[in-house]
């Protein structure tokens, strides 16, 4: 046997009958059966209870990584963890594996080999998730990753060591992080530092946000639109604190027909059917509960107020309809050069309904002393026709 063949054995088993020889070649028995190499995504792909794990590093791209030279330790949730997670939270990482997913994997992963005997009660140890630390905890009950226990430990790989848990570690992270490492929330992100509300999110208390996409913002954030956010920054605090909840609200938690309120004063109601979760009427979930230390974020493919800002027009009635002076005031006076009876409305951008005038025939003087500067709707209906125009407040 060359050399180095035998210091390979040597430092692994133990040759305990050498040189054996045969008319086709050598014999050597051992005291252990040679298992090929393994590494920890090996283990993890390799293991019938870790589907959802193995899934999940996949759709992040974290196999290869995994598969590398290490070491690594992998604290491995089993598909029944995975399972007690609220309802569609698995489905949303999935759908932005860029984001979130790839934060809470890497928060199951230590950048060394730390084998059960290494681990010791009250030691922090740090992840691959931004140097965040997971604390373990060692009693009579047993081992515990954070609130997660170690049901099995110490399954080695040729790059590291798997102990399985019985829980997905979630990163300390508030609302306001999912939403800043969101690929599909870098307006909402935006918004919400130049308004200084991401503070807020970051805070304590327990909020849930309805987080529109990007495409969801481009449709609404009209030139004139988008000038009159800049110019009134309150105004854009209000829009964005009604995407926000007080509390912490699961897709568990909502139910159908359910009155929900916002920080910025909106009421809005939620609608499940058989095609999703609504809210705001047309508002769809579209990735429920993603969770943080701080509360919960689910997305939704309509900023709030776009329900009144793309109302329908009946573009013949509305070419009949002035609003003057515009913008505004104390006061305008609204001219409608059609024999008809409507029901004016002043919403705010926020969805208020601020007046409601019924029977209005030709004119109507709208008073203005109490309503803030900022863009408004002012909403002509009745059985045959909708309209809305834009009002700006001085």
């Amino acid at each position: 046997m060359e050399p180095d063949l035998l210091r390979y054995f040597a430092d692994r088993w133990s040759v305990t009958v050498a040189d054996i020889n045969a008319d086709n070649g050598v014999v050597h028995v051992i005291n252990a059966v040679l298992l090929p190499p393994k590494t920890v995504a090996d283990i993890v792909i390799g293991s019938s209870d870790h589907n959802t794990l193995e899934a999940a590093l996949g759709a992040a791209g974290l196999v290869n990584t995994l598969n590398g030279a290490g070491p690594y330790t992998v604290f491995a949730p089993t598909d029944g963890a995975f399972s007690a997670l609220p309802a569609g939270t698995v489905e949303a990482l999935l759908a932005d594996p860029g984001g979130a997913l790839t934060d809470i994997l890497l928060y199951h992963v230590v950048g060394a080999k730390a084998l059960s005997t290494d681990l010791s009660n009250d030691q922090r140890v740090v992840t691959l998730e931004d140097g965040k630390t997971v604390k373990v905890t060692i009693n009579a009950d047993g081992v515990f990753i954070n609130n997660a226990r170690v049901t099995v430990a110490d399954i080695n790989a040729d790059n590291g060591v798997v102990h399985v848990i019985n829980a997905v570690l979630l990163p300390p992270k508030t609302v306001a992080d999912i939403i800043k490492s969101s690929t599909v929330h870098t307006i909402l992100n935006g918004l919400l530092e130049e308004s200084g509300l991401d503070v807020v999110l970051n805070g304590a208390g327990q909020f849930t946000v309805f987080a529109p996409t990007d495409e969801a913002f481009e449709d609404i954030l009209t030139p004139d639109v988008t000038a009159l956010l800049e110019n009134n920054p309150e105004l854009l605090e209000l829009i964005l604190k009604n995407h926000v909840l007080s509390g912490r609200f699961l897709s568990s938690d909502l139910s159908d027909g359910q009155g929900l309120s916002s920080l910025g004063g909106l009421k809005y109601n939620v609608t499940i059917n058989n095609s999703g979760i609504f809210i705001y009427d047309d508002s769809k979930v579209t990735a429920p509960n993603l969770l943080s230390e701080n509360g919960v974020v689910h997305v939704i493919d309509k900023v709030l107020i776009e329900k009144i800002a793309i109302n329908t027009s009946d573009d013949e009635i509305s070419d009949k309809v002035t609003i003057s002076p515009n913008p505004a005031n104390d006061s305008v006076q609204l001219e409608i050069d059609h024999d008809d009876l409507y029901t004016v409305e002043l919403i705010s951008l926020s969805g208020q309904v601020l007046m409601k005038k019924e029977n209005i025939l030709n004119q109507l003087k709208i008073d203005l002393d109490n309503v803030q500067s900022g863009l408004y709707f002012v909403k002509l209906s009745n059985q045959n026709t909708s309209m809305v125009k834009k009002l700006f407040r001085q």
